[in-house]
């Protein structure tokens, strides 16, 4: 049986451990345009709407604007939408289990194929907010012309909707962007300015972009490792009685701090009342960089070690003593003093313990694989500043953050090239780097010498924008970081 609306009436509800929706909610107008349909934004956004929805304090639904080739429109389409999240976790000693079916998409578009249905949309008063996470590579600025069919960009397509919006005599929207760069609200709403001045639109429709719309800078925090496979995917289904090709796995721990004015935004933004875990606040930067600096920043430097060194899942790698001890070492001895912020005494430990503990989690399938997407931007956005605070205050090269950029730089080593992608290699298995930046970090392994890798590696400008070579001692650190793996397979 495959999870469809038509299905529902034949699963059971309580004490078959799944959580339904309320046929009400299948129902709900649209309110929310999100772009994306990855497993971040399902199992945290899209899970506050479900709860919202179910609580009777929003009433809307979210349709879903699909920019990217990859991945399988038709699920969503047989499966009306609804999808299995499987949360898995502990909370104050207890285990948490909870399946709940989810009715909070209402639809998917595809922005290359139903581009005039997006643009219908901006002419529905009941749409008031968007919602994004393209990944790092997303808020970059392209001048490019947004009445293209569709705007390549998700800036572009944000403004062609917008501007859309306006000439219809809407009201503003709420735009809140996730991905995980700095103040991300901000930079959208610069870059979406930049593009109105390119394309040269109207001085009224500026005014109107600046005074009625609110670009929020958001933080999401929840490990979403997404669909799991194998043995561990048939369990589940087998226990559920149906199956699902878009369920998803997730932690109990959730956060969604989303900057701006309560006053302003809760009214639009209804489904805050639902959870304790949507937070409005004038200011996130605290969640913020506690969140991108100790448990994003550790997941980046230990992926490629990890992964390198046999470790399927950041689980596995906890167990392991050697590992386990090196990512506490590097959290809480190296990142958590290092955060580029004035922090209350005590705060980064904290929070070091509590991610420690999720890293621990006994349910999760979170496979350092799928962390190396984009490997390069994640390193740069949430570990330069942390390195670069290092050396401020200490001026020396910290040896756990030199031994990631080692596992880095080792992944990023290719074995060939096939069509546009390039092919790395660990233990016999092939795996894809899946990198914007993987051209010209192949170009730094041409040589084949691992000393003139690291050092035009780190001389990249073009990523970097500064050349980390002049940290004294940090080259060397990491080259012998390099060779020692290589040698040894492990830390």
């Amino acid at each position: 049986m495959k999870l469809s609306i038509a299905q529902l009436e034949e699963i059971p509800d309580g004490d078959g451990g799944i959580l339904k929706p309320d046929p009400k909610t299948l129902n709900l107008p649209e309110k929310i345009l999100q772009f994306g349909t990855g497993v971040l934004l399902r199992g945290l956004p899209d899970y506050f709407i479900d709860e919202a929805n179910r609580q009777g304090h929003f009433g809307g639904r979210v349709v879903i604007v699909k920019s990217t080739s990859g991945g399988d429109l038709g699920a969503f389409e047989r499966q009306d939408c609804l999808y299995t999240l499987c949360i898995r976790g502990i909370e104050h000693g207890h285990r948490v289990s909870e399946n709940r079916i989810s009715s909070a998409i209402s639809r998917v578009l595809s922005a290359a194929d139903h581009w005039d249905s997006v643009l219908d949309l901006a002419r529905q008063d009941n749409i008031r907010i968007v919602i994004s996470n393209t990944t790092e590579i997303g808020i970059q600025p392209v001048e490019e012309d947004i009445h293209a069919n569709p705007p390549a960009s998700f800036p572009g397509k944000l403004l062609a909707f917008l501007y859309t919006r306006y000439k219809a005599g809407g009201p503003g929207m709420v735009i809140i962007p996730t991905e995980l760069i700095s103040d991300n609200g901000r930079k959208l709403k610069e870059i979406v300015q930049h593009l109105a001045e390119f394309n040269r639109l109207e001085t009224n429709f500026m005014d109107w972009l600046d005074g009625h719309n609110y670009f929020c800078s958001s933080l999401v925090d929840r490990i979403v490792p997404g669909r799991p496979e194998g043995p561990a995917l048939e369990n589940i289904q087998k226990y559920l009685g149906y199956e699902d090709d878009l369920l998803l796995v997730c932690e109990s721990y959730h956060l969604w701090a989303i900057e701006g004015s309560r006053e302003l935004l809760s009214g639009i933004l209804s489904f805050v009342e639902a959870d304790s875990g949507v937070i409005i606040a004038a200011n996130i930067d605290t969640y913020k960089e506690l969140k991108l600096r100790l448990l994003n920043g550790t997941h980046s430097l230990c992926c490629g070690l990890a992964f390198l060194a046999g470790f399927d899942t950041v689980r596995d790698a906890m167990e392991d003593e050697v590992f386990g001890d090196f990512i506490k070492e590097l959290m809480m001895n190296e990142i958590a003093h290092a955060i580029p912020m004035t922090l209350p005494e005590g705060e980064a430990r904290r929070f070091g313990e509590k991610v420690l503990d999720r890293f621990r989690n006994p349910y999760l399938e979170h496979r350092w694989i799928n962390i190396t997407l984009q490997y390069s931007l994640k390193m740069k956005a949430r570990v330069l500043p942390v390195l670069q605070r290092h050396y401020a205050l200490k001026g020396t090269a910290p040896a756990c953050i030199s031994r990631g950029f080692a596992g880095y730089l080792l992944f990023m080593r290719p074995i060939r090239k096939e069509g546009s992608k390039f092919v790395g290699e660990s233990r016999g298995i092939h795996y894809t780097i899946t990198d914007d930046m993987a051209d010209a970090l192949a170009g730094c392994w041409a040589s084949g010498e691992p000393r003139l890798a690291v050092k035009q590696a780190l001389q990249l400008e073009s990523l970097w924008e500064t050349d980390l070579t002049r940290l004294k001692g940090f080259e060397g650190a990491v080259y012998e970081a390099l060779l020692e793996f290589m040698e040894k397979g492990g830390l």
